[in-house]
């Protein structure tokens, strides 16, 4: 919060560096400190869903509250293909290719073919953070703007989904899974996405008619 509020108090710095990379640069400092400090490491441990249910909410409903909701709408088919099914293609691109490369001994440690999709849902979701900071600097077109940061939105709760079902997949083990729960997997992939939006649409409706 202090560099938050420093960026933007000083006009040199806010011109010179993207907010983004302010942030990421003071997170490396701390936690090199915290790393050669005598702290109990298991103090800071950051569990998957501490960070799912408690602090990706709130960024993903404070990215929703001021997003220009004309233009979303507009361009809400586009979005949802990238968010939805260029979400899942980079998951599937980059999982294969890296189980590719894991037949091909390129990594010192085995890895099962649902760890490496573990990891690769972790990763396949694009957050152009930086980006939408210099696309709001340079001030481009608002069908590229809206595109892309509504992507960045919506992704997340994808990979939130892919990353628990294959999480799920590894605590099962591959040798022990049957083919009623690749089917419950990707039933709940479903049921999880088109749940979830069904649940939002609700209370948005209720709190639009209460508030109106």
């Amino acid at each position: 919060m202090i560099d938050y509020t420093v960026f933007h108090i000083s006009k040199r710095v806010a011109d010179t560096f993207p907010d983004s990379s302010l942030l990421i640069v003071v997170g490396l400092i701390l936690g090199v400190l915290l790393k050669l400090s005598n702290v109990n490491d298991s103090i800071f441990n950051l569990e998957a869903n501490i960070f799912f249910l408690y602090l990706l909410p709130p960024i993903i409903f404070d990215a929703g509250y001021f997003m220009p909701n004309r233009a979303l709408f507009e361009n809400f088919g586009s979005i949802l293909v990238f968010a939805v099914f260029g979400t899942i293609w980079n998951c599937l691109a980059i999982g294969s290719s890296l189980y590719g490369l894991g037949l091909l001994n390129v990594f010192s440690i085995k890895f099962s073919i649902f760890e490496i999709f573990l990891f690769s849902a972790l990763i396949s979701a694009v957050d152009p953070v930086a980006v939408i900071a210099v696309f709001e600097e340079i001030h481009v077109n608002e069908t590229l703007f809206i595109t892309v940061f509504g992507e960045a939105l919506f992704n997340d709760g994808i990979t939130v989904v892919l990353y628990q079902m294959f999480r799920k997949f590894v605590l099962i083990g591959k040798d022990k899974l049957i083919p009623i729960d690749y089917f419950s997997g990707g039933i709940s992939f479903f049921v999880i996405g088109f749940g979830g939006t069904a649940i939002g649409l609700f209370y948005a409706f209720i709190v639009s008619f209460i508030t109106k």
